[in-house]
């Protein structure tokens, strides 16, 4: 099995810290063996990584010097002048990204020809170990980097390896998606609060029901629509419910979520299609 070494992180955002508190609660790092570079006013990231232990700088070069996994975490709009100043100590280092957007070409071409790249789309479910990643081999990623990719997203989920071409649309589904259940969750609570239910009873049932949910159709193997069918009795209130959901038009405006968040994915790349 290869070792993992030291693990940076160039980025102290929300994902770079659900990543990190991920690692951490399956045992696979330490706090010793971390570090992220924050910018100077990001007080609040910088205090996040503190609180975990784990050493924060400003500046970028020390965490690839020091670093065997790098984790490009940055924005994506800051990632070609962040790529720019560390490609001249780039060589023999693997760069896991999680940048949106940005395609494997161009980050290699960003690069010393000696770093090997991995493109990687987790998800914020990450931090308790329960996320959703997906990751694309570079051209010079080896299968022992693939084997450490794998392992560090095992940790804190599940994780797929994927064709680049299937990127934007993961973004879309499963690193957006958190969001969307989240509104669902608010959304039922607020339904129940309305019919006279404490909102943290509320908030309670409502997100054992995703979770439990999620799992049937994980692990059963059933369609979606088999267990819906399952819970819904003839002219029952789950039948008025799932009415009133098709009339406002819930299942089209979902997938359009996803097909709007995948077309602004595509923008971002400079995708036409």
């Amino acid at each position: 099995m290869t070792a993992i070494g030291k693990i940076g992180f160039l980025g102290g955002g929300n994902m770079a810290k659900a990543l990190a508190k991920g690692f951490l609660a399956a045992g696979l790092a330490k706090p010793s063996t971390l570090i992220a570079s924050v910018h100077p006013a990001d007080k609040l990231s910088l205090q996040s990584f503190q609180s975990l232990g784990v050493e924060t700088v400003t500046q970028n070069d020390p965490v690839v010097e020091r670093s065997e996994v790098v984790f490009v975490s940055v924005k994506p709009q800051v990632v070609p002048t962040v790529l720019a100043e560390i490609q001249p100590i780039s060589s023999n280092k693997l760069f896991l990204s999680i940048a949106m957007g940005i395609t494997l070409p161009t980050i290699e071409a960003s690069l010393s020809h000696q770093a090997r790249v991995i493109r990687v789309m987790p998800n914020l479910p990450a931090v308790v170990c329960s996320g959703c990643s997906v990751y694309v081999r570079g051209s010079k990623a080896t299968d022992a980097d693939a084997e450490v990719t794998q392992r560090l997203l095992q940790s804190v989920g599940t994780c797929e390896m994927v064709d680049e071409s299937q990127l934007d649309v993961v973004t879309a589904l499963s690193g957006s998606g958190p969001a969307y259940v989240f509104v669902m969750i608010e959304a039922l609570a607020d339904g129940a609060v309305h019919m006279g239910m404490p909102r943290d009873l509320a908030y309670r049932l409502a997100s054992q029901t995703v979770l439990g949910a999620g799992h049937m159709v994980r692990d059963s193997g059933m369609h979606p629509g088999q267990l819906k069918d399952g819970v819904t009795s003839p002219a029952g209130s789950t039948a008025a419910a799932l009415r009133q959901l098709e009339l406002s038009g819930f299942r089209a405006a979902v997938a359009g979520a996803v097909e709007q968040a995948t077309l602004r994915c595509r923008q971002i790349s400079g995708k036409t299609a």
